[in-house]
């Protein structure tokens, strides 16, 4: 969904969140953010060069939130966060053989609203219920790392994306993708909160579907 005139859609919007940064040393921190950062980078192109696609098509906008980034999807491949969500979780593995440190990562799925604006440097940023509400998604209790979070909203989403791209579909079936049964939690401002934990049994990179983009968003 697009508003050319507020600058706003609903879209998938990925957290990525290190586990016990606030922990680490200065450098300890740099060095993590800045491989992290590069590697995503890297994974991402590869996967794009699969798909004929460039980045600027999967993703509109990344954020940094000091401790991870916030990854916000083209609206037009709504649905396939939960998957680049289960891609980022599974690369995350290679990064703890390179630093002992490193305890791994936490991602939250959500498909909310966004609003691009120009900030004060000139530069695109984003604000929005959607992005807000993704990191409550990082709240629950009981997660567990090698999972995802996702909202109700993100898992109606991945249905819908599925049900498009039949082929993503089998492809989850060969990869044995599980979830949980839905989860009801309050988070810290007493909102109730509805998602799932997913994962894949046989985890890897999945890449995004080779879509012809007539238009840009």
């Amino acid at each position: 969904m697009i508003n050319k005139k507020k600058n706003q859609w609903i879209t998938d919007v990925i957290l990525v969140d290190v586990i016990n940064f606030s922990k680490l040393q200065s450098e300890e921190q740099l060095e993590i953010i800045n491989f992290l950062t590069k590697s995503y980078t890297k994974m991402v192109e590869k996967m794009l060069a699969n798909s004929n696609m460039p980045l600027s098509k999967l993703i509109i906008g990344f954020i940094s939130t000091g401790d991870g980034f916030f990854c916000i999807l083209n609206p037009r491949l709504k649905g396939f966060g939960t998957i680049l969500g289960l891609s980022f979780n599974y690369f995350s593995e290679h990064i703890a053989k390179k630093y002992p440190y490193f305890e791994g990562i936490r991602i939250a799925v959500h498909t909310g609203q966004v609003y691009e604006f120009i900030d004060i440097l000139g530069n695109k940023n984003y604000i929005g219920d959607g992005l807000n509400d993704c990191s409550r998604y990082l709240e629950l209790k009981s997660y567990t790392i090698s999972t995802v979070m996702i909202s109700d909203t993100a898992f109606e989403s991945l249905k819908k994306f599925l049900d498009l791209y039949k082929d993503f579909n089998t492809l989850l079936l060969q990869r044995e993708f599980k979830y949980t049964s839905q989860y009801t939690f309050k988070d810290k401002h007493d909102n109730e909160k509805k998602g799932r934990l997913v994962w894949l049994r046989k985890a890897g990179i999945i890449n995004p579907p080779n879509i012809n983009f007539n238009s840009i968003i």
